[in-house]
């Protein structure tokens, strides 16, 4: 907790405390208060209590040891890529994904005086890389920092009139900065994807359309990949991620982070994942969840 800049520590204080007395509505997120996991957590949770946390791994283990209900974690966002690693934070856990979350991300300038003329912007690197192409156009120096919240903290007492922060507008009222410039990322179609953890998996209702997420090591053999997607294919099960990643030093056999369209139990998921499962070291569901977006637009999006 003593991470946080000095200025934004006694609202995290409250926050916590105050949350501390009903942990079973708390939702951790990482960041200040301010910060766009701020708003999802409000939006997403009107009624709940939210925790700021230093870090995804805080988050986390609020959630573990029973401090916080569950935590709103940011994964992907459409203009900048992955956010938090979650197919390494998430399997060592013991947490589930037990719901997704859309948010649309509105990124301000902002400064200690409405006429500050502007070197460096700070933020979060995600927020940084959303708003590239505006810092590069104007010359602005990119500096990363832990969330955007704390940025628009740091920039609020920095001993430079020069520097600045990109946060949520609520950041600059809640820290006292001027903002320059409103809707400064690259695209208007700027949309981060947040995932709920909890101590326990969630049963979807039968209602709607579910998502399953999960991750898996194919054996080091040649096509196992081609081999274990084929299963997806032929049973018409609609793949929306697939992102590989290296786990260990060894190289040896590369992991796969997947979401699909369905769950276990459905019997054209359980053909492909039992299907999956033989040309894999290893397969671990993460969780399975109520869809809270379309992904599927016609034939040709199937898998």
């Amino acid at each position: 907790m003593d991470s946080f800049p000095q200025n934004a520590l006694g609202m995290v204080i409250k926050m916590t405390e105050k949350a501390a007395e009903m942990p079973e509505q708390a939702i951790a997120f990482q960041g200040a208060p301010g910060a766009n996991s701020h708003l999802a957590a409000l939006d997403y949770a009107p009624e709940g209590l939210p925790v700021p946390c230093f870090s995804f791994e805080d988050a986390i283990d609020a959630v573990k040891q029973g401090t916080a209900g569950c935590a709103i974690i940011p994964i992907e966002n459409s203009l900048h890529g992955r956010v938090a690693d979650i197919h390494f934070l998430l399997p060592e856990s013991g947490l589930h994904i037990v719901d997704e979350y859309f948010m649309q991300i509105k990124h301000c300038l902002m400064a200690q005086s409405s006429d500050a003329e502007v070197k460096t912007a700070m933020s979060h690197p995600q927020a940084l890389g959303q708003c590239r192409h505006y810092l590069r156009e104007r010359g602005i120096i990119p500096v990363a920092y832990a969330d955007t919240a704390a940025a628009a903290a740091f920039v609020a007492h920095a001993d430079d009139a020069h520097a600045a922060a990109i946060a949520p507008r609520l950041a600059a009222q809640i820290y006292g900065l001027q903002p320059l410039a409103d809707a400064i990322e690259d695209s208007p179609d700027n949309i981060t994807r947040f995932v709920i953890l909890a101590p326990e998996s969630a049963k979807p209702e039968s209602n709607g359309p579910v998502m399953t997420t999960f991750v898996f090591e194919v054996k080091n053999i040649p096509a196992a990949l081609y081999k274990a997607m084929g299963g997806f294919a032929t049973n018409g099960v609609n793949m929306t991620k697939l992102e590989s990643y290296q786990q260990g030093s060894s190289f040896s056999a590369t992991e796969f982070f997947a979401d699909i369209e369905g769950a276990p139990g459905d019997p054209a998921v359980d053909r492909a994942m039992e299907e999956l499962s033989f040309h894999c070291n290893s397969v671990r569901i993460l969780g399975t969840y109520k869809q809270a977006r379309p992904r599927t637009v016609g034939p040709s999006r199937r898998a």
